[in-house]
């Protein structure tokens, strides 16, 4: 039988990241501590670290940083598709 993978909370992760930012303990006493593997503190600690920054931007900044397209800009990516589809199918059939 397959063992399911153990997901734990963003609080629990953020403890932990916290716990080896401050720098009392080396990584494998603070995942004896919680019971979890090293290399999850030094990932959990990586990615604090990274995406600290972003944590503290305004609104504004959080909204526009998205890479996916707005509602907009697909329905008239659908629309200009659609009459290229249609003029050629009727290039096609002459």
């Amino acid at each position: 039988m397959s063992k399911k993978r153990k997901q734990y909370s963003a609080s629990f992760k953020s403890k932990v990241a916290l716990a080896a930012i401050k720098g009392d303990q080396t990584t494998s006493e603070i995942a004896a501590r919680f019971q979890i593997h090293p290399t999850m503190v030094s990932t959990w600690k990586r990615e604090l670290l990274e995406n600290a920054p972003g944590l503290f931007e305004g609104k504004k900044k959080a909204g526009k940083q998205s890479d996916e397209p707005s509602t907009d800009e697909l329905y008239r990516e659908i629309g200009r598709l659609t009459v290229e589809r249609d003029f050629l199918s009727r290039k096609l059939d002459q």
